[in-house]
């Protein structure tokens, strides 16, 4: 038997990279998955964005496990077609237990070099976008009896990591959400945690994702330490993050609330 079999868990950003990993993984363990992801040109991205076919993959990768999935093209951003693609997939898959909130975006800037659109891009994608997934999947928890919540935070929500400024706020935004949900949710036996990645080997951590970074680590070579993990990588996969959030949705945890689970091979305790 799975560690998350018959339970049904909404991701977010579930195209491609971690979110990706995480509906495969949860699939694996014996969860259907409620599956979106924007699909669409982000603008001031430098990485590639994912498409209609990156979440047509994860679809089969699923279905070739057996479970069942209901995917659709949602922005995080837009309350009522996120509200409406839980809604419809919590009617066809008959409840939640689990919800995933893992869409971001990551754009590398100095500090004098963040554009309000950027800012606002930023902020309303990584932390409305959380407020929206939690806010708006709760009730389906709180009518199935409970479950757990899962936020996606980063190294970049515990320390000031440079030129991401937009980026620290709102990963540090979300844990505060995660806290303030975890408080408020408690009575009806829903759990809520982060997890806090270091750098993940997806199309976000990847040459074109990371544009920016050299020139601005020459100008300022002090602040290069920062991004040093401890334990002698250069980055996990999406599998190390994955594993996580099984633990965090499974009955494995069912005690574990309010918790940052650091999955930073270190990068945090420098």
């Amino acid at each position: 038997m799975g560690r998350v079999e018959g339970k049904v868990a909404f991701i977010t950003g579930a195209a491609r990279g971690q979110g990706r990993s995480h509906a495969v993984r949860l699939a694996e363990e014996g969860a259907d998955i409620i599956a979106v992801d924007f699909v669409d040109h982000i603008p001031n991205v430098t990485y590639r964005s994912a498409t209609p076919e990156d979440l047509a993959e994860t679809v089969r990768l699923v279905e070739a496990l057996d479970r069942r999935i209901i995917a659709t093209k949602v922005d995080v951003r837009d309350r009522a077609a996120l509200g409406a693609a839980i809604d419809d997939g919590v009617a066809q898959l008959g409840k939640l237990d689990i919800v995933v909130a893992n869409a971001g975006i990551c754009i590398i800037a100095g500090w004098d070099q963040v554009t309000p659109e950027i800012w606002e891009q930023t902020i309303s994608t990584n932390l409305t976008g959380y407020w929206n997934t939690a806010q708006l999947a709760a009730p389906h928890l709180i009518k199935n009896g409970g479950g757990s919540i899962i936020m996606t935070s980063s190294a970049a929500g515990i320390k000031g990591l440079p030129f991401l400024s937009p980026y620290v706020v709102s990963k540090h935004g979300v844990v505060g959400l995660m806290r303030a949900y975890a408080t408020e949710l408690a009575e009806y036996n829903i759990r809520v945690n982060t997890i806090h990645p270091t750098g993940v080997n997806t199309e976000m951590g990847s040459a074109d994702g990371s544009k920016n970074f050299e020139s601005l680590l020459a100008a300022h070579p002090q602040l290069g330490g920062m991004l040093v993990n401890m334990l002698p990588i250069q980055a996990t996969e999406p599998l190390d993050q994955s594993n996580a959030v099984l633990f965090l949705a499974s009955d494995e945890s069912r005690f574990v609330t309010s918790l940052e689970l650091t999955v930073d091979a270190g990068n945090t305790q420098f």
